[in-house]
């Protein structure tokens, strides 16, 4: 018999801060974390804005020796995994070290010691490369310094899959509770790729906002006529993932269940959403199919939602291809208008929001839609919060370059 996975933890580091409480509440008041970039100059630059964390002090999560061994990615790995632990209220010396473990992703992983290290051999040749570039930019870095924090020598693994990292990273950890190999694990993404080459990378192929009206906090624009791309930001997101007997037994408070999810590929383009959006709605019915939920219990779901001229409409015709009659009922909200698009990690504080939608049974709201296009005509919450209703599930997409599809499926307790 499955077992059922219940979701305990909440940790996440984004551009509203940090601690489930005061990120929860930033987002239900509509909140905008995004402001001018600050941690280069991106004067010259087409795209200005971003979603940083602010105030970050890797000093408050571990000593500074090992700061220093890690890139910013893997610093907010560690970071948001002690606080999903702690949130969780779990001594994890009482559980079996092999019976625990560690999944956590990055979509660039350590992009900034790889500037760095270029930037070093160019200007002052090999033998100035710092000797821990490799440990820093591995893109396991952050699954294996979560790993050692806690002792967790079950299945521990980085995943790698774009902007669905995150999401993709909780439904193995999932996996491996709901199959009997594991009790509890952290699961969860991590990006720090607002930096010189990421930013003009992304600028160069034309998928972040130019946008440039002296008001940062209105440049993620999702579902709005007026969106012109999607604005980069950083953080992590991870949570504590348990077997539902395992939570109990030990009194733990529980947000939600985790459900369901599905997972399907577009095969289609490396960067554009294939045409029919099937397999994204794919995605999203085998999720409730995994539940055993129909429809008509969705209340709400956290969309993609990334305000790139091709997503927001694709991402439209899937939920409506999944969810029929019931697509016009259900309140349908991008928090990237708040946090702006974290990638690898955006899946996770998405997962993370949708557990909080149905244990408060309130669900945020859609910034910066003045004009909202006649393509993407779902009930996008412009007016505010609003209660979540009767709906007993939250759904979580993720759809992301490389034609990677995730849906998680979470439920009510």
């Amino acid at each position: 018999m499955e077992r059922r996975v219940a979701i305990t933890g909440i940790g996440w580091m984004t551009p509203l801060g940090w601690g489930v409480e005061p990120v929860w509440e930033a987002l239900l008041k509509g909140r905008s974390g995004v402001g001018p970039i600050s941690l280069f100059d991106a004067a010259n630059y087409g795209s200005r804005v971003a979603g940083e964390v602010p105030d970050f002090d890797p000093s408050a999560w571990m000593d500074a020796r090992s700061a220093r061994r890690l890139d910013r990615f893997s610093q907010f790995s560690i970071a948001a995994a002690t606080m999903a632990i702690s949130d969780g209220g779990i001594d994890l010396d009482d559980v079996d070290p092999y019976r625990k473990g560690a999944l956590m992703g990055s979509g660039a992983g350590g992009i900034g010691t790889i500037e760095e290290g270029q930037t070093r051999l160019l200007n002052r040749g090999p033998a100035k490369v710092p000797p821990l570039s490799i440990p820093k930019m591995m893109i396991n870095a952050g699954a294996f310094v979560v790993a050692s924090q806690y002792n967790l020598r079950g299945p521990g693994f980085a995943v790698v899959s774009a902007c669905s990292t995150g999401a993709v990273a909780i439904t193995q950890a999932a996996s491996f509770i709901r199959s009997g190999t594991a009790d509890v694990m952290v699961a969860g993404g991590a990006e720090a790729s607002i930096t010189p080459l990421s930013i003009a990378s992304f600028c160069a192929c034309g998928a972040i906002t130019r946008r440039d009206d002296g008001d940062p906090a209105a440049a993620s624009r999702p579902f709005d006529l007026s969106r012109d791309g999607f604005v980069m930001a950083e953080g992590a997101g991870v949570l504590l993932l348990e077997d539902m007997e395992h939570a109990k037994a030990r009194g733990a408070r529980i947000y939600a269940e985790l459900a369901g999810w599905g997972l399907t590929n577009d095969a289609y383009h490396v960067t554009a959403p294939e045409p029919s959006s099937e397999p994204a709605a794919r995605s999203i019915t085998d999720a409730l199919a995994m539940a055993g939920e129909a429809p008509a219990s969705v209340g709400y779901v956290n969309a993609h939602g990334t305000g790139t001229p091709l997503n927001d409409p694709a991402e439209t015709h899937s939920i409506r291809l999944a969810l029929g009659e019931e697509a016009d009922r259900v309140p349908v909200s991008s928090t990237k208008s708040m946090t702006g698009h974290m990638l690898g990690a955006a899946g996770a504080v998405e997962a993370a929001i949708a557990a909080m939608a149905v244990s408060t049974r309130r669900v945020p709201p859609t910034i910066n839609v003045t004009e909202q296009d006649p393509a993407c005509d779902l009930d996008v919450v412009t007016e505010g919060a609003r209660d979540m209703g009767d709906g007993a599930i939250a759904l979580s997409n993720s759809f992301a370059f490389g034609g990677h599809n995730v849906c998680l499926a979470v439920r009510r307790i």
